[in-house]
């Protein structure tokens, strides 16, 4: 089973070890925690007093409004609870483009690389998964539930969410077995996966969004009427945002037998324009 050092570096976890991960909206959960809850408990937070009647608790009750309005209040506190994430990390064939030579000539340093060099030409899947276990640890660590979803053209492995720290092994021995290769459909995948996810939380992307921009939207929308909250974290290479090939090239792409060789530079304008459309319309 791979150790947290195995994907992130001490300068890594030194990075984010201050950092916080907050829903934004409500959650569900079983324990105390960081997480506004539909629930009203008893946590040091004031929300609102309301009337009281038969079968509450008399040891919520506002002597001090009585004394003055001779009428019984309860008071109510907002309960804090525990989050319940799921990560959903792309395996697609598209995540395994990491770049070559350029990419390491240019000393591009992705997170993760310690210097520029052999280790700075990371594929996106590389990148994901450093992400996704950086993010576990996190939510782990401040005791929240965290689960995890690795999918291509279905779901590979669905882990529930959990919130003890030994669970942050399994996670990981399912991030490093997530392999690239086959096409996905996005929507599809979250239609599939919505309804599995019984308590509401917070449902966190980790893909490059390349397929149908109208389905990805319906399949996020899912997750939205769910009432969870959702965020996506989109990854991009920078051959993939600047195009910067020169030359006669061969393209393989990467979910399937097909392969065009031709001009680069013929092609680059007619690519940019498409990208920056695509990137409006999911934007």
């Amino acid at each position: 089973m791979p150790l947290l050092t195995d994907i992130l570096s001490p300068d890594d976890l030194q990075q984010v070890g201050h950092l916080q991960v907050l829903a934004r909206g409500v959650v569900e959960g079983f324990v105390a925690g960081l997480h506004r809850s539909p629930h009203k408990g008893n946590s040091v937070e004031f929300k609102q007093h309301r009337q009281y009647v038969p079968g509450d608790d008399l040891r919520a009750l506002d002597w001090k409004i009585y004394g003055k309005t001779d009428r019984f209040y309860i008071r109510e506190f907002e309960e804090e609870t525990n989050l319940r994430a799921t990560l959903l990390l792309d395996c697609s064939g598209s995540m395994a483009y990491g770049g070559g030579a350029e990419a390491r000539a240019k000393g591009w340093r992705p997170f993760g690389a310690q210097k520029a060099g052999a280790q700075a030409a990371l594929s996106k899947q590389q990148y994901a998964i450093r992400l996704a276990a950086c993010l576990s640890y996190l939510m782990l660590r401040q005791q929240d539930g965290v689960g995890l979803v690795t999918f291509d053209t279905k779901v590979q492995k669905h882990i529930p969410p959990r919130s003890n720290p030994k669970h942050l092994g399994v996670l990981l021995e399912a991030m490093s077995a997530c392999a690239s290769g086959g096409e996905t459909g996005l929507g599809r995948i979250f239609h599939e996966l919505a309804p599995k996810l019984h308590r509401r939380g917070l449902v966190i992307l980790i893909s490059d969004c390349f397929g149908d921009v109208p389905e990805l939207l319906k399949g996020l929308a899912h997750f939205r009427h769910a009432r969870h909250d959702v965020i996506v974290f989109q990854l991009w290479h920078r051959d993939e945002l600047e195009f910067g090939f020169k030359g006669r090239i061969r393209f393989d792409h990467l979910e399937n037998d097909h392969r065009r060789e031709m001009d680069a530079q013929l092609l680059r304008k007619q690519y940019l324009a498409r990208l920056a459309e695509y990137r409006e319309q999911l934007r």
